[in-house]
């Protein structure tokens, strides 16, 4: 049988050591706060395992036991809060102030009130797994379907420490393998805690891989994003293409790509210099957005080139979205006064067909071309690939203006 105050000891510098990886991760990603509330947990919990390990210096005395346990409890409190924060849930301490202090409560009463250890140590039990309890949904079923494997192993960690838990629980009431108290080890106490400590270690690197994915995918996001203006950079737009090509190759639906160009922006660079020019490109971004639909992207492609893909477009849809960019444009041009500076655009629509195949580059080459040609007829204009398309009918033009309006 292994010493149970050595387990105990052994139980404080677990928990000093994670606390310290959390610290650490905390202090390196000041933004990831989840992970304060996890080495804040870390901690606290190596201070309740502290406390109690001074029952077995005051053997008549309960108190450290009491007072350990429920610093423990408040520990597994603070781990469930950094999962809520984790997944981007409210943080309330009431639930936590609850648990916590319905627990001390109860087992005050039953070591002070009523002298009962089988229901102190149900009592201390269910205490421990209720805030388990709590987060095992976040662990297993996030809302938004993206769960690492580092939730998921903190999940099924979970339910064995809930298990455990359980078990030491109805275990004492049914006297399944003796007495299960620090004040009567036996084997199978010891082979408890020993889970128990290895499970606590398991949980914290499910957690520690779950903040490493969340990382990744962060940074993954940043490297899909134009630092200037926030929409996608290149990258995004030709990973975009070739998913919309392929769906589009294998559904035979169609969809439409516009090619943008600032009219003039040489000129504005040149003349007010370039963080005017860097503030007309961000205008630009939020100018077009409000005329986009939910599922369009809008991409930097360079310098002051745009695109914007169009999903399950026609080039009719592509060439009534370029005329609400126009307009919006326009309408924000006619307001400008003073040293405001003006901006105009030029728009090729190119419309996906199944010669193009999977091959981004040659949509955007069609719509390339499609700009050239609205550059050539003035600029601060559209134009669509390929033979003209007939002027729309103004019934079917309001309908699907209606549409648009309705889905932006």
């Amino acid at each position: 049988m292994l010493n149970i105050p050595t387990l105990w000891m052994v139980f404080v510098i677990n928990y000093l050591a994670l606390g310290l990886i959390w610290a650490y991760v905390a202090r390196s990603y000041p933004k990831f706060h989840a992970a304060r509330f996890w080495a804040g947990s870390s901690f606290v919990g190596a201070a309740g395992a502290a406390v109690a390990t001074l029952h077995f210096h005051f053997t008549l005395m309960l108190l450290p036991l009491w007072a350990g346990g429920t610093i423990l409890i408040f520990a597994a409190c603070l781990a469930t809060l950094g999962i809520k924060r984790f997944y981007g849930q409210p943080v309330r301490w009431r639930g936590s102030a609850l648990i916590t202090g319905s627990s001390a409560a109860a087992v005050a009463f039953f070591i002070y009130g009523y002298d009962s250890t089988a229901m102190r140590i149900f009592v201390y039990s269910l205490g421990e797994m209720l805030p388990f309890a709590l987060s095992l949904k976040l662990l297993l079923w996030s809302r938004d379907g993206r769960n690492s494997p580092g939730a998921r192993l903190a999940g099924i960690v979970t339910i064995v420490i809930i298990a455990l838990y359980g078990f030491r629980a109805v275990g004492y009431v049914a006297h399944l393998g003796g007495d299960f108290t620090t004040a009567n080890p036996n084997p199978l106490q010891s082979l408890l805690m020993l889970a128990l400590m290895f499970l606590s270690m398991a949980w914290n690197f499910g957690l520690l891989l779950m903040a490493i994915d969340r990382l990744r995918n962060e940074v993954a996001d940043l490297a899909l994003l134009d630092d200037l203006t926030g929409v996608g950079n290149r990258r995004h737009l030709l990973q975009r293409l070739s998913e919309e090509c392929a769906r589009s190759e294998r559904n035979n639906e169609p969809f439409a790509l516009l090619a943008i160009d600032l009219d003039g922006f040489k000129g504005i660079n040149d003349t007010h210099g370039h963080a005017t020019g860097d503030a007309c490109l961000q205008h630009f971004t939020l100018m077009a957005q409000t005329r986009l639909r939910p599922g369009d992207l809008l991409a930097r492609s360079g310098g002051d080139e745009f695109c914007v893909v169009l999903p399950a477009s026609s080039s009719r849809e592509g060439a009534m979205i370029a005329r609400r960019i126009l307009a919006v444009c326009r309408a924000d041009a006619e307001q400008c006064v003073g040293v405001d500076v003006p901006i105009a655009a030029s728009i090729g629509v190119a419309q996906w067909t199944r010669e193009m195949g999977a091959v981004p580059d040659r949509l955007i080459a069609a719509a390339d071309q499609a700009l050239y040609e609205a550059k050539k007829n003035g600029r601060n204009c559209y134009a669509i690939h390929g033979a003209p398309s007939p002027p729309l009918a103004p019934d079917y033009e309001a309908l699907l203006e209606q549409a648009l309006r309705k889905t932006a």
